[in-house]
C-alpha cells in the first residue's frame, strides 16, 4: 500500500524499513508486524543561539593584528607548493612533535631571526601559545616544578591555564627595565614566565642587565625560564631585541607563535625546548596543528614568504603606532611602550577613573581595554588604558583615532 501511495516500487520501501531496523528505529517481529521502536526518539530541535552582544564599530583591544593584512594569496602559493611536493605519508599520522618540513624550518629560521640556538629535533609545534604554555606547564609538573613565577600585570587567561597545570602562581612586579629580578629571588619558584622583549601590557623590554641576572638564577636554582617571544619581530626603534633563550638553552623554553604575523586563526605556534623536556612534552600532548597547514608554513617560509609578510607588516604597524602617539600626544597624554608589538600604555590624569573611560568608548563604539583588566586580583596600579593599534584597518583608522580622541576628551 505505501510503495503504491508514493508510487515507487515495493523493493523500495522494503529497503527502507530494514534500514530503519538496522538502525534502531523500528522493530519486527515475525507474526507481529512492524513498530517503531520504543528507543526511538525524536532528533533534538536546534535551539536558537543567544543573541549576541553588539560588535564594536573599532576594536582596541591589544596584541590583535589586523585580519585584513593577512597575506592569503601569498598563502595559496605556498599550499600549492606543499601539496605538489608532500608525500602521501605525510597526510597519515604524524610525529607528534610536528612534521620534520616545518621543523627543520623553523630551527633554521629561529636561529637567523630570533638568535635562537636549537635543532629541529628539539622544536615542537602547537595550537598557539596558550596551547604551548599548558604543555611546558604539564612537563615542568612532571618533573618536580611546584611554583610558577609571573609577571604582574599579565593576561588573565595565562594564569588560568598555569593554574589549572597544577602550579602555583606567584606574581612578580615589573617596572621600566622589566621583571624585577630580587622578586624572583624572593619568590621562590621552580620556573618563570616572562616577555622580555616587550612586556605584557606594559611595553617595556627587560634590560641586559637583567637579562644575566635572570640566567644566572636558572642555572645557580636549577630553575626554568618561559619566554614568551608573542611580538618580538615587531620592533620599530632599532632592530628587535633577540631571545634570552641562547645564554642558557637547557633551562629555557622559548615559545613562538605566528598569531601576530599572519593571523590568530591559523593557531600555529612553537616551542624550543631542553632536550630533557621534550618526552615531557610530547608525552602529554593530545592535539597538533594539522600536517598541511604545518607543511604550508614551512613552505612560506622557505619561499621568502613570512619574512617579507614580517616586514610589510612592521611597516605597516609602525606608521598606525605614529599617528595613535601623535594624536594621544597632542592631548598631553602620556603614552609609553611604544618600542615595539603592537599596543601602547597610555596613562590616565589623576581623578579619572579607568572604569568610566573605558565604557564611555563603549557607548562610541570602541572596545578598549583598562590596565585593571591584566592587573593581578589585589595589586593596585595607575589608572591606564592599553590601547591595541593592530586591528583597526588601515582604511578606517582616521576615523577610529577621531573616537578615541572624543572618548578621552570626556
Amino acid at each position: 500500500m505505501l510503495a503504491r501511495d508514493l508510487g515507487v516500487s515495493r523493493g523500495t520501501v522494503v529497503e527502507v524499513y530494514e534500514q530503519l531496523i538496522a538502525e534502531g528505529y523500528l522493530t519486527a517481529r515475525q507474526g507481529s508486524g512492524t513498530e517503531v521502536a520504543r528507543s526511538a526518539v525524536a532528533p533534538a530541535q536546534p535551539r536558537a543561539e543567544p543573541t549576541a552582544e553588539p560588535t564594536p564599530r573599532f576594536d582596541f583591544h591589544p596584541g590583535v593584528p589586523d585580519p585584513t593584512s593577512f597575506p592569503a594569496d601569498q598563502w595559496v602559493r605556498a599550499l600549492r607548493r606543499a601539496l605538489r611536493s608532500v608525500r602521501p605519508e605525510r597526510l597519515g599520522y604524524q610525529d607528534p612533535r610536528g612534521t620534520p618540513e616545518l621543523r627543520f624550518v623553523l630551527a633554521s629560521y629561529l636561529a637567523r631571526a630570533r638568535g635562537v640556538a636549537t635543532s629541529p629535533e628539539l622544536v615542537v609545534t602547537c595550537s598557539g601559545f596558550v596551547r604551548g604554555l599548558d604543555l611546558a606547564c604539564h612537563a615542568l609538573r612532571a618533573t618536580g616544578a611546584r611554583r610558577l613565577g609571573m609577571e604582574n600585570p599579565t593576561i588573565p587567561i595565562h594564569l588560568e591555564v598555569v593554574a589549572a597545570a597544577g602550579l602555583e602562581v606567584v606574581p612578580l612586579e615589573v617596572d621600566e627595565h622589566g621583571v624585577r629580578i630580587e622578586m624572583v629571588e624572593a619568590s621562590r619558584a621552580d620556573a618563570v614566565l616572562v616577555t622580555p622583549a616587550h612586556q605584557f601590557p606594559l611595553g617595556s623590554t627587560l634590560s641586559p642587565e637583567r637579562r644575566t641576572a635572570l640566567v644566572e638564577w636558572a642555572t645557580r636554582t636549577g630553575g626554568f625560564v618561559i619566554e614568551d617571544d608573542y611580538d618580538g619581530e615587531f620592533r620599530y626603534d632599532r632592530q628587535p631585541v633577540g631571545a634570552m633563550q641562547a645564554l642558557a638553552p637547557e633551562h629555557e623554553v622559548y615559545a613562538g607563535t605566528a598569531s601576530k604575523s599572519l593571523a590568530p586563526g591559523l593557531r600555529l605556534g612553537w616551542l624550543v625546548l631542553p632536550d630533557h623536556l621534550v618526552d615531557e612534552v610530547v608525552a602529554v600532548m593530545e592535539s597538533f596543528p594539522g600536517a598541511l597547514d604545518q607543511l604550508t608554513l614551512a613552505a612560506f617560509l622557505t619561499s621568502g614568504g613570512y619574512d617579507r609578510q614580517v616586514r610589510h607588516a612592521r611597516l605597516v604597524y609602525r606608521r598606525r603606532r605614529d599617528r595613535l602617539v601623535a594624536a594621544l600626544l597632542r592631548r598631553r597624554l602620556p603614552v609609553t611602550g611604544i618600542a615595539a608589538g603592537l599596543h601602547a600604555l597610555v596613562e590616565l590624569p589623576g581623578g579619572v577613573a579607568e572604569e568610566e573611560v573605558v565604557a564611555r568608548a563603549a557607548g562610541h563604539g570602541l572596545a578598549i581595554d583598562g590596565l585593571g583588566t591584566f592587573t593581578a586580583p589585589g595589586q593596585r596600579h595607575a589608572p591606564a588604558l592599553v590601547v591595541g593599534y593592530g586591528r583597526p584597518p588601515d582604511h578606517a583608522f582616521t576615523t577610529a583615532l577621531a573616537r578615541l580622541g572624543t572618548v578621552l576628551r570626556g
